[in-house]
């Protein structure tokens, strides 16, 4: 994600490249990325959501024919919660965790709550899920897009990578690198005229 700060913006996108394709410790990335937003206004963040943040298409299609199903649908993302906490509700995920921006006196301080939310969280989330509802991990799907995906989607019955980094590509069990997240409803053989 591009904050809209000049100062801070390309430094930023770098950062994150680098992490994404695996260059960087996850945890050691996501600092150096909250610490140029020292002293943002809060504001900031609800104006990132409106003007900067779109939903995937599919996306809504996806969680709603699944659940419908009797499927789960759990957000985990190496994001924040202002954020994940947006997108679960417009999208109809069950839970969402992310990590957590600190902001005192109105502006964010330049730090992130421990523990950070990194692969092995993800990794976590998707055992911690399972276990919930009784379901061996080869009964589940995952999907993501970054290094930081990579344990979830390789531990998970499909693992997808989705517009994703070349090595997360190379390593997934399946690849979808052009259609919408509609897509994973026709890999579970789900037919278009089911979609909800």
């Amino acid at each position: 994600m591009n904050w809209p700060i000049k100062s801070a913006s390309k430094p930023m996108s770098a950062i994150t490249e680098r992490a994404m394709n695996g260059e960087l410790d996850f945890k050691a990335a996501l600092r150096e990325r909250v610490a140029l937003l020292k002293d943002l206004p809060e504001s900031t963040l609800q104006e990132v959501f409106d003007h900067h943040i779109t939903l995937m298409q599919g996306a809504k299609t996806l969680v709603a024919t699944m659940k419908v199903r009797g499927a789960s649908a759990h957000l985990v993302s190496g994001g924040f919660t202002f954020f994940t906490e947006r997108v679960a509700k417009a999208l109809g995920f069950d839970t969402h965790d992310a990590n957590i921006l600190d902001i005192a006196g109105g502006k964010l301080t330049g730090t992130v709550r421990e523990p950070i939310l990194d692969k092995d969280s993800k990794l976590a989330s998707l055992q911690h899920y399972a276990a919930q509802y009784k379901l061996p991990l080869t009964a589940t799907l995952a999907v993501g897009d970054g290094a930081n995906d990579l344990p979830m989607l390789l531990a998970s019955g499909l693992g997808v990578a989705y517009r994703a980094k070349p090595v997360v590509a190379r390593e997934a069990a399946a690849s979808i690198r052009f259609n919408d997240l509609g897509a994973l409803l026709f890999v579970q053989g789900i037919a278009k005229k089911d979609w909800k």
